[in-house]
């Protein structure tokens, strides 16, 4: 509906003037800012600036009545191409959106009902309310109602509150039914009229009194009553018997009713069946891919389920199901299913993969008929064998969820729905399949067709919980089990009264019958009766709820009919969990663990926990006494409980590279894993532990996780991610990342000639690459956090030391050789003397001590600047290796040598 728009147009009287904006050059636009303003700005005239806002369409005031923006304007620029264009600032534009009267108003309801009881004059019967879709508060608001329907008792207000102006008598009308209209306070009329119907009852009418419709219930409080004070109303009248249904639906809740929603494999081990369990149609994940292109449910509420649209199929893997049909096994489903075509739908079926269209066994449906086929194995005797199994069942096409279990002992079929047992009402027979070598195929929701390389005989449905088990049939104890609901009716029977009243139930408690006689007796058991859903974190929402009575007299004729009184129990959202995992998320170890037999464990401080956030009630009187300035509207707080619950899977996958089965692997000792019940699969992307056990459990398994690398030269860090789940998948845990680095212990370098290095010079080294900052390296099993790039560094520290030693060695080796020749030389002009023409005793040997110390001192300056101090080696202490081992002090040393170069002139003559 159009909306009048009071300015299409709004002219914007010059806006460089308004803007403040002086410019030397024409106006050429304007430019309006914000996202999506339904306007634009034109200029009128480019001299002056003068331009008009105007709506690009008509404008509606119930969308929005105000609209804001900011618009600019821009001169044409300097030049052909408009260089150098100048801007004035931003100013903001306010515009509303006027209204006009253009809706009428319009009821809530289409129609309006009530009771009234005979001979009471009400104040208030009901209330009727219209609304008007204007924006503005003047044609929103309904300023008066009026009944249409002339001559009628009744009366109604402004505010919609309608009355009887007088007694009302049963009598004279079972029912009235009265036309009201509105009008806004600009007298526009409702587009429709209510119709009003306002029942008149006698002073006493049969039913169940003290009902409440609605009923609350919270996940883990156990039973609930649901009719604590209900009682019966019968006016009086004589009653003979009593006979009360209570029907609880929980048709919609899952598949049927509320159940655990674990794996099928997992609710068979829970349920007994240990051993031997194949899921066909398990929810996808790395290691079970198969059914990643079927649609689900996509809820983690409830049960998984897969829905076949009747072109959808998918092929099992092959080696999944390894069953011989000569052995006794069991398939297990949940399946609903509606009325179908006339062509075969199959749910299960084993054929010829190649060359020929044989089906060796499958489950299929066929007009509303469950067949079960199974095709002999050659044998010596070629006779007639029992080949096909028919069952005619109302289950099979009514949409509703059903439980199915075949047990197969050959020749004998038994098949379970529901829980109980049905016969087949018919059974053909057939001759053994030839001998072939072809293999076979299994699939889910058609039937392969090997000869046309195609599927064919397509299901329309719903497909949940396949399993194949084989080498045993399942008892009666597991299946009902496996079908048993988690919530139910229930009624505790009060000793007083249980005599006198019996009560029945149906298999799955979802509907109860109470019969007896006694008034009291009645009324006390119906009061018992209660609600109870033993999962933990049930499914949330409404279960209806219906009670449907019949009552008989003594005279039949004026026998009282009670009406059904209906209602509905509210579960509500379960407080959800969070799973925390938490532990040594980065450490290294050295390459040798790594390569040994035990390898390195990955999660030895591994810890799980699961808190829920509950609301409480605030403390008020320490609310008070913290301060007056506390919201005192605030009384609510929230809090963190630890709890305890079950796990059913846990996940291991590597981040970056797929592992290489040559050369590393993930672990887990197989027998503790046996031991708590729970079942590991591994692929090159990690391994999954499934099963049904406590979080004290998973954490004794992951302790045991171990990695191990039998090539560790070229790898420096694997990085793996864990996250566990409860409830196939409804709730999972935060995404656990650990990190492991490989140390490689660095070989010192061997110098080219071992005599020349003294051991003083080894043994820093050494350490130096044991212990580097607080990683004791000998010690492995010191969680010790390293960082990413702690190996790189220690690798450059200890090869930059290594160099310097080396580099001091070499300096000192040539210092020595120097000395060395430094003094040859100066014996050698010692002996070049000849005494005997010499008449003046000099000490040739001053020249030659003070340059040699001045040598000294620079060997020693050269050593310091290169931080070698910590050796404490010199090259005086070099010169001669006899001095060194006399250890004799340095002024000892200069006399020797002054005593060893004095001359003798004992013989001289002056």
């Amino acid at each position: 509906m159009a909306e009048l728009v009071l300015y299409h147009f709004i002219t914007v009287l010059s806006i460089v003037k308004s803007l403040n904006f002086v410019l030397n050059c024409e106006i050429c636009g304007f430019r309006i800012h914000g996202q999506n303003v339904p306007f634009e700005a034109v200029v009128l005239d480019k001299s002056t600036g003068e331009g008009v806002i105007r709506a690009k369409d008509k404008l509606d005031c119930e969308l929005q009545k105000e609209h804001t923006f900011t618009i600019q304007a821009y001169d044409c620029g300097e030049g052909p191409d408009g260089s150098n264009m100048k801007k004035s600032h931003k100013a903001t534009v306010h515009i509303q959106v006027n209204d006009i009267n253009e809706y009428s108003p319009v009821f809530k309801e289409k129609s309006y009902k009530a009771t009234v009881i005979e001979g009471k004059k009400y104040d208030s019967i009901l209330k009727v309310e219209a609304v008007d879709a204007d924006c503005s508060f003047q044609f929103s608001q309904i300023c008066n109602y009026e009944i249409v329907t002339p001559d009628v008792p009744f009366t109604i207000d402004k505010d919609g509150f309608i009355k009887n102006t007088e007694k009302l008598s049963y009598g004279k009308e079972h029912m009235y039914k009265l036309t009201v209209t509105a009008y806004d306070c600009g007298k526009n009329r409702a587009s429709e009229d209510v119709l009003v119907k306002i029942s008149v009852k006698p002073t006493c009418k049969p039913s169940w009194q003290g009902f409440n419709k609605r009923i609350e219930y919270e996940p883990g409080t156990g039973s609930l009553a649901l009719f604590p004070s209900m009682h019966l109303e019968t006016c009086d009248e004589p009653i003979t018997s009593i006979r009360a249904t209570v029907e609880l639906e929980t048709s919609h809740i899952g598949k049927g009713c509320d159940r655990d929603t674990y794996s099928e494999k997992s609710l068979h081990k829970l349920c007994g069946a240990s051993s031997g369990t194949v899921e066909l149609l398990p929810a996808p994940s790395s290691s079970a891919n198969w059914t990643v292109g079927l649609p689900t449910d996509n809820g983690h509420d409830s049960d998984q389920v897969f829905e076949f649209n009747g072109t959808q199929a998918i092929k099992v893997p092959d080696g999944m199901v390894s069953t011989s049909l000569k052995d006794p096994f069991t398939i297990s489903v949940w399946m609903r299913h509606g009325p179908g075509a006339h062509e075969k739908e199959t749910i299960l079926c084993n054929s010829d993969k190649t060359d020929m269209n044989r089906h060796h066994y499958s489950l299929y449906i066929h007009n509303c008929r469950l067949i079960f086929l199974l095709r002999q194995d050659p044998s010596e005797a070629e006779n007639y064998k029992p080949a096909e199994f028919h069952w005619k069942l109302d289950q099979v096409c009514d949409k509703e969820w059903h439980h199915y279990v075949l047990n197969v002992e050959f020749p004998s079929v038994s098949l379970f729905v529901d829980g109980t047992t049905f016969e087949p009402f018919l059974v053909t027979e057939d001759y053994p399949l030839h001998a072939s070598k072809i293999e076979t195929q299994l699939t889910i929701g058609a039937c392969w067709q090997g000869a046309n390389a195609r599927m064919a005989q397509f299901f329309r449905g719903n497909l949940a919980g396949l399993i194949i088990r084989s080498g045993k049939l399942e008892n009666k104890k597991v299946i009902d089990c496996l079908y048993t609901c988690k919530e139910g009716l229930d009624v505790q029977l009060p000793e007083e009264v249980a005599s006198a009243v019996k009560v029945e139930f149906n298999p799955n408690q979802s509907s109860l019958t109470v019969e007896g006689d006694d008034i009291d007796a009645f009324d006390k058991v119906m009061q018992h009766i209660s609600y109870l859903n033993s999962r933990q974190f049930p499914t949330p929402g409404i279960r209806h709820l219906r009670i449907s009575t019949t009552v008989k007299c003594f005279n039949e004729e004026s026998c009282v009919t009670v009406p059904d009184a209906e209602g509905y129990v509210m579960v509500l959202q379960p407080e959800e969990p969070k799973i925390s995992l938490s532990g040594i998320d980065h450490f290294a170890r050295s390459a040798a663990e790594f390569e040994s037999q035990e390898g390195v464990t990955l999660f030895p401080e591994m810890r799980i926990v699961s808190t829920i956030t509950r609301e409480v009630e605030a403390d008020t009187e320490s609310e008070a006494a913290e301060g007056a300035d506390d919201d005192p509207t605030v009384q609510e707080t929230v809090v963190s409980e630890e709890i305890m619950h079950n796990l059913d899977t846990c996940e291991v996958t590597v981040v970056g590279d797929e592992l290489d089965g040559e050369h590393e692997s993930l672990e887990v000792d197989m027998t503790q894993l046996q031991q708590r019940a729970l079942e590991m699969s591994s692929s090159n992307l990690g391994l999954v532990i499934t099963g049904v056990n406590t979080m004290a459990n998973y954490e004794q398994v992951l302790h045991l996780i171990r990695y191990k690398n039998w090539h560790t030269e070229a790898l420096f860090d694997r990085k793996f991610k864990l996250v566990c789940s409860e409830l196939n998948g409804r709730y999972i845990s935060n995404d656990f990342k650990v990190e492991v680095n490989v140390i490689h212990t660095a070989n010192p370098m061997e110098h080219s000639n071992n005599a020349m290095v003294q051991p003083n010079f080894i043994n820093p080294v050494h350490h130096a690459s044991v212990d580097l900052s607080g990683h004791n390296l000998v010690n492995a099993h010191q969680a010790s956090v390293v960082p990413s790039a702690a190996t790189i560094v220690i690798v450059v520290c200890v090869s930059f030391l290594v160099f310097m030693i080396i580099l001091g060695v070499f300096r000192i080796r040539a210092a020595h050789q120097r000395t060395m020749r430094d003094q040859e030389n100066g014996k050698e002009n010692e002996m070049d003397w000849d005494d005997s023409a010499l008449t003046i005793t000099v000490n040739p040997m001053e020249t030659y001590e003070d340059q040699h110390s001045s040598e000294e001192e620079e060997e020693e300056e050269e050593e310091s600047e290169d931080g070698e101090e910590e050796d404490d080696i010199t090259s005086a202490e070099s010169e001669s290796s006899e001095d060194e081992e006399g250890g004799e002090p340095e002024d000892q040393q200069g006399a020797s040598r002054q005593q060893q170069l004095e001359w003798d002139d004992s013989t001289l003559t002056y």
